[in-house]
């Protein structure tokens, strides 16, 4: 039991990444220190999409190598440090004194650790249960995770985050002496978010051992990756129902990824919010994603991933054109007057039905991706869900920057992650719920 609760830590140490960084803190500050809403959403997105890019090309390839020569704590604990060390490094993001390019630096390098770390510890999930109860233990984890990055959240607007009067959310000035017309309350969710991470991964690495498995050297094993790799990639076709289901995913979740790189950009640019309403927000979401996530693993469990799979891909589909709908002057083409509270409260329904919809689909496809794999390739086989996941994960954040641009519009720029979540949902007519040896 202690193991899967140190697994279970991974989720909690690494969430405030993706919930403090990437969705509700440090994006929206993005438009403040960059001055243009527009302008800041095409930014985060050309810098999201390039570090895809990355991403999408190494993860298979280290997963084959980690396959071969094993020892997956280690890659583990590698790739733990550059999560430390990127988001460490926006801290030095101070309002008219900073380098546009070391910020999106940092925050790649810690993305990247962020995501490679990941895949190692999913590919651990097959030793913590027995299969049939793999979608229960997927929902707690993914749960647990974003009720880590709930406590984070509320902890940053209480403490650290200044609003505009330079004050937390709990009036007080922000704690440590940190300079709030410096906007240093802000800057500090990277130094936070990175030692989080360092303490709550203690458990990890002491409650969680993976049986030795003795391996080939490394070098010889990154000597071999790519050939087989590559005939591996030859032989997806034959894998149609596997193929299928990582291309699905493949748009679907860069879809998702697009709404929460870009929902507090969106709130700031088109609502006018500042970056403690995205934070509340934020809460809301990640509350509603933990509830989901925990209640879809129950129900992955008895009814099988792929049922809520699409449920949860189709309703993603309707909220994400609810969310181009929502404007300061009007509310799914319904003129509101000025001062009006209805486009934040819609707003805030529509996040918190994303929240939940997001938890229990990734939960879900992290099952799935056991069903449709083969056990001694598993490693390599979330290599190339990260693959998947980021081959196009440059596509969400590119077309939304391009059009976002083209347009001059936020609103317009949303369309395409509508297109992408559609196009995921029709693979999955090609992909069986019990993988390959289903009839």
């Amino acid at each position: 039991m202690r193991r899967i609760w140190g697994w279970y830590f991974f989720d909690w140490a690494s969430q405030p990444y993706n919930t403090l960084l990437i969705t509700f803190i440090f994006a929206p500050y993005m438009t403040r220190i960059i001055g243009d809403g527009a302008m800041a959403q095409s930014v985060w997105g050309l810098g999201l999409g390039l570090t895809g890019i990355l991403i999408a090309l190494a993860a298979p390839v280290l997963g084959t190598i980690a396959d071969r020569a094993g020892g997956h704590m280690r890659f583990i604990l590698l790739f733990s440090v550059l999560y430390v060390a990127g988001a460490w490094g926006l801290w030095w993001s101070a309002p008219g004194d900073f380098s546009i390019w070391w910020v999106m630096l940092s925050f790649s390098i810690g993305m990247i650790g962020m995501e490679f770390a990941t895949t190692f510890t999913n590919a651990l999930m097959p030793g913590l249960a027995a299969r049939e109860d793999m979608g229960r233990l997927s929902g707690s984890g993914w749960a647990f995770g974003y009720v880590g990055g709930v406590v984070a959240l509320i902890f940053v607007l209480l403490l650290l985050q200044e609003g505009p009067e330079g004050r937390t959310l709990l009036g007080i000035a922000p704690i440590f002496g940190l300079d709030a017309a410096a906007a240093e309350g802000t800057r500090a969710v990277g130094p936070f978010t990175a030692i989080w991470y360092a303490v709550f991964m203690i458990p990890f690495f002491l409650w969680v051992r993976v049986p030795h498995v003795r391996g080939i050297p490394v070098r010889r094993a990154a000597r071999q990756a790519w050939p087989e790799l590559r005939a591996h990639l030859r032989e997806l076709p034959k894998r149609r129902s596997f193929a299928a289901f990582l291309g699905a995913s493949m748009l679907y979740r860069d879809a998702l990824n697009g709404i929460y790189a870009f929902g507090g950009i969106y709130a700031a640019g088109v609502l006018g919010w500042q970056v403690r309403d995205v934070g509340i927000f934020g809460i809301l979401a990640a509350v509603t994603g933990a509830i989901f996530a925990w209640l879809g693993g129950r129900a992955d469990s008895r009814y099988g991933s792929m049922p809520v799979i699409v449920f949860c891909t189709a309703l993603l589909a309707l909220l994400a054109a609810g969310v181009v709908g929502v404007s300061r002057g009007s509310v799914f083409g319904m003129a509101v007057a000025e001062g009006s509270r209805l486009p934040d409260i819609a707003f805030y329904a529509i996040g918190a039905l994303i929240g939940a919809a997001g938890g229990a689909l990734q939960a879900a496809s992290r099952t799935m991706l056991l069903w449709q794999s083969d056990p001694a390739r598993l490693t390599e086989s979330f290599g190339l869900y990260a693959l998947a996941g980021k081959a196009t994960s440059f596509l969400a954040p590119l077309l939304v920057g391009i059009v976002t641009a083209i347009s001059g519009s936020q609103r317009v720029g949303v369309v395409p992650v509508i297109v992408l979540f559609l196009l995921g949902l029709l693979l999955l007519l090609w992909v069986k719920p019990k993988g390959e040896q289903a009839p």
